[in-house]
């Protein structure tokens, strides 16, 4: 049986950014603000995790780490759509259809 990571420990940050600010852009609640920090994270991840093991992305396996970082920032630029919590909100919750 594997023990989970300890409360506080960068693992344990990483998954709570993940699952919550997963579950956050889902819905696009607070999109850029979260989108921004876990692109932040997935950087992190890939210098932390990856560059130390050679220069190329390819070879050092964070190919999928430099995509998602650059994923988020993109969805952190652009923001959330017209579906989401967050248009909702500027919407300030009704329905302008008529």
């Amino acid at each position: 049986m594997e023990v989970p990571p300890r409360f506080g420990s960068l693992a344990w940050v990483a998954g709570f950014l993940e699952v919550f600010g997963g579950a956050f852009l889902l819905v696009g609640l607070f999109t850029r603000p979260v989108a921004f920090v876990l692109s932040g994270e997935m950087a992190v991840a890939y210098f932390i995790g990856h560059a130390p093991h050679g220069f190329w992305p390819v070879l050092n396996q964070g190919h999928p780490a430099i995509l998602f970082c650059f994923t988020f920032l993109y969805i952190s630029a652009t923001g959330a759509g017209p579906w989401s919590l967050d248009a909702l909100r500027e919407r300030g919750g009704s329905d302008d259809r008529g």
